[in-house]
């Protein structure tokens, strides 16, 4: 350590940079890469001349090769040549006229790092290194690996088709064949490039040709190309990676589900991201706690359950005409050809379903009873515990009356279970005056007006309330505001999370507003602010929309869900 007063000393040296001398870095970990074993690394007469003889020399390192190049201006200069030709390569660096300064006296790479020896603790083992660094590759060598490693690759695909299931976009064509040894063509670089740095190790006339860097890409020969499906068009490619990768997400929920006791745990995690269509119904059964995670237990509970709903009907049900209960069953039956998809709810049947589910839990929950809204929440458990038991690949257009009556008295029971395991947790939405969605909407309105406070103010100047139109997001889970598809992965999303309904509902609905920012600045009348709020134009919404908007959410709730004080004004 040096002392006090050579510490002074050094920092009042000047500072100035001229082609030789070094900036250490700190924290290097790797030796300095040698480039003559590689080639040259300096550039054209033509790009030389213009360094600035003032250039400043850069020490850099790379991540996945770690390296340093020197760098005086715009050239490079082989770091075991730099000390002993700083001389000549200032002599050969042509002049270009600049201010004149007073000379300096300039420090040396060795006096630097002497006086900064605490920083950095050269070893013995930096020669080792070093000659290990400067080892060079044998073009046959990496030809060899690159090859072997293409015919590998091949033969897993050929094996994956041969045994892995088909993906749910159907075969994807032609077995890939195993590629051989291409010769190179006169476009392939038969160089295996490491890093960045190596694509300027080319010959001279190449590098005079071309300074431009080498691309990643470009690494590899160009004939050796493997075309998955027998196909080079990007569309099938696309649709090939996105059917491997729902069967890989598949394969994984099977997985888990197969296990005799479920880890519900891991399985959030997974859902978070999505809920494959064919292990969806067992999945929020298994999320929202109407089955138990041990395998063996979950028939008896399903025909528990199942029964006692029906008990609930048979006791409950006939008193519907009574005069104590005439006005909710008369506001259930008026709301009930309201709600959407209309293909679905406007069946006879699925008419007399949502009737009896809704009837029953409000019988069965006198602190609030019916409200309107509720029924919105009934139809994603019915559809998507209806499309287990049919062939339509949407269920909101199914034919009930294809399904056997057995089958749909169990998608109503398990559809009343698990809608009532959602409200247990939101049932402050619905009781008297409504005090939970009054609360989450003056907590969106403070969060909004953190995030986005342009927003914010622009509703406030044409005394817009959030109250009149988030109250319905609120209300009916944002199941108006986007289609029945988009809520089902919405509500699987939620299922994930801790309180996803009363908690993470809130970020959601404030992502969702921010999301439309530009077309409510737009809008410079309160009528017109109204409209687009209450009619948000995402009728061709999808699953990539959601996903945009759940992460967005997650940023919000990471940076907002555990200091509220960041929303309090």
């Amino acid at each position: 350590m040096a002392s006090d007063g050579a510490r002074k000393q050094f920092w009042k040296r000047s500072n100035s940079k001229v082609p030789g001398s070094i900036q250490h870095v700190y924290g290097a970990q790797h030796p300095p890469f040698d480039p003559l074993l590689h080639g040259t690394l300096l550039l054209p007469a033509a790009q030389t001349s213009r360094a600035s003889p003032s250039g400043p020399v850069q020490v850099l390192r790379g991540s996945a090769q770690s390296f340093w190049l020197f760098r005086a201006g715009p050239a490079f200069y082989p770091p075991a040549q730099l000390h002993q030709s700083r001389k000549g390569l200032l002599k050969a660096t042509p002049k270009v006229p600049t201010t004149p300064v007073k000379a300096k006296r300039v420090s040396t790479f060795q006096e630097f790092e002497s006086n900064t020896s605490d920083a950095w603790d050269a070893g013995e083992d930096d020669d080792e290194l070093l000659a290990m660094a400067a080892e060079s590759l044998s073009s046959e060598v990496v030809m060899e690996t690159a090859h072997r490693v293409l015919r590998d690759h091949s033969q897993r695909q050929e094996r994956h088709k041969l045994q892995g299931p088909p993906g749910p976009l159907g075969p994807l064509g032609p077995e890939p064949q195993p590629s051989a040894e291409p010769p190179p063509g006169p476009g392939s670089d038969l160089r295996l490039v490491k890093s960045v740095s190596e694509s300027h190790t080319a010959c001279p006339a190449e590098s005079a040709s071309n300074t431009a860097p080498l691309q990643r890409s470009q690494s590899l020969p160009h004939s050796a190309t493997v075309t998955l499906g027998g196909s080079s068009d990007p569309s099938t490619l696309s649709g090939s990676a996105l059917s491997e990768r729902e069967a890989s997400r598949l394969d994984k929920f099977k997985q888990l589900l197969a296990g005799p006791n479920t880890d519900l745990e891991e399985l959030r995690k997974l859902s978070w991201s999505g809920i494959p269509k064919p292990v969806r119904p067992i999945t929020w059964k298994l999320l929202s706690g109407y089955l138990p995670a041990n395998v063996d237990r979950r028939p008896a509970t399903l025909q528990r359950k199942q029964k006692e709903y029906f008990a609930f009907v048979e006791s409950y049900y006939d008193s519907r005409n009574d005069e104590v209960h005439q006005d909710t069953y008369r506001q259930i039956h008026i709301d009930i050809p309201r709600m959407s998809p209309e293909a679905l709810t406007l069946q006879p049947r699925v008419t007399e379903i949502f009737e009896r589910i809704l009837f029953i839990w409000a019988i069965r929950h006198p602190a609030s009873g019916y409200v309107q809204g509720i029924n919105d929440l009934v139809t994603p458990f019915f559809v998507v515990f209806l499309c287990e038991h049919t062939e339509e690949e949407d269920g909101d257009v199914a034919d009930v009356s294809q399904v056997p009556t057995d089958v749909l008295r169990n998608v109503e029971a398990d559809t009343y279970w698990c809608m009532s395991k959602l409200l247990d947790g939101i049932q402050d939405n619905y009781t008297f005056a409504q005090p939970g969605i009054q609360m989450k909407v003056k907590m969106l309105e403070e969060l909004v007006s953190r995030i986005d406070e342009q927003v914010h103010r622009h509703l406030e100047r044409h005394e817009v309330r959030y109250l009149q139109f988030a109250f319905r997001w609120m209300n009916n889970l944002l199941t108006r505001e986007v289609p029945l598809r988009c809520t089902v992965r919405l509500w699987d999303t939620y299922q994930s999370e801790p309180e996803g309904f009363s908690h993470f509902h809130l970020y959601v609905c404030a992502a969702f507003l921010v999301r439309w920012r530009r077309e409510i600045l737009e809008e410079r009348d309160f009528q017109e602010l109204l409209l687009l709020l209450q009619n948000l134009p995402t009728a061709l919404w999808g699953d990539e929309d959601v996903s945009l908007l759940l992460a967005e959410a997650y940023r919000l709730k990471f940076a907002f869900a555990d200091a509220p004080n960041h929303y309090k004004r």
